[in-house]
């Protein structure tokens, strides 16, 4: 049976609230929109985001070693920073070797300009733009098209797992260019 709150005040949560909301975030393995969350428990949006506030603020009090972030549209569990070093023995698979100036390079053109394509990013970049298959085998990048230009052209563009690498909620949130000036995020 669903229950409609309009309303969630401090100390008077229906009963499981915090409990529901930590649960889907653990087993989601993902972020968990607002909407869902909503959906779940049955509370209006409003409603629902108090409780997720009203959870990261229990949770952050709670020193259990995990805190909730707002990232890529929705909400996750994560390890605080300085907790992340002393798991790393038991983290697996190994990390990823960081990306190289190029590859950085490519997806910085990627993030700002999306959709784009790959002759695009070489004539912002004036080298190749290869390193395009790395950012889609880590998941960063993908096809979200063609293009119209002659001979359809791969667009690309970033994913969700770029968000939550970078910590972004939103494309909104990259730093801003100044005079839509690349030059600072390429090779001298």
């Amino acid at each position: 049976m669903r229950r409609e709150v309009d309303h969630v005040t401090p100390g008077e949560r229906p009963a499981g609230t915090h409990e529901l909301i930590g649960a889907t975030l653990l087993a989601a393995g993902r972020p968990v929109r607002l909407g869902e969350l909503a959906a779940l428990l049955g509370l209006g949006e409003d409603a629902t985001l108090r409780a997720v506030q009203a959870f990261g603020t229990h949770l952050a009090g709670a020193g259990l070693g995990f805190t909730l972030e707002a990232v890529a549209g929705g909400y996750r569990l994560v390890v605080p920073p300085e907790i992340a070093p002393h798991l790393a023995p038991v983290l697996a698979p190994p990390p990823l070797p960081p990306l190289s100036q190029a590859a950085l390079e490519v997806l910085a053109v990627i993030a700002y300009r999306q959709p784009v394509t790959r002759a695009e990013i070489e004539a912002m970049r004036g080298a190749s733009a290869s390193t395009v298959l790395t950012l889609q085998e880590r998941e960063l990048v993908k096809v979200v098209g063609r293009s119209d230009a002659l001979g359809h052209p791969l667009l690309y563009g970033t994913t969700e797992k770029f968000l939550l690498e970078f910590g972004l909620k939103t494309l909104a949130d990259l730093p801003p260019l100044q005079n839509e000036d690349f030059s600072h995020l390429l090779r001298s």
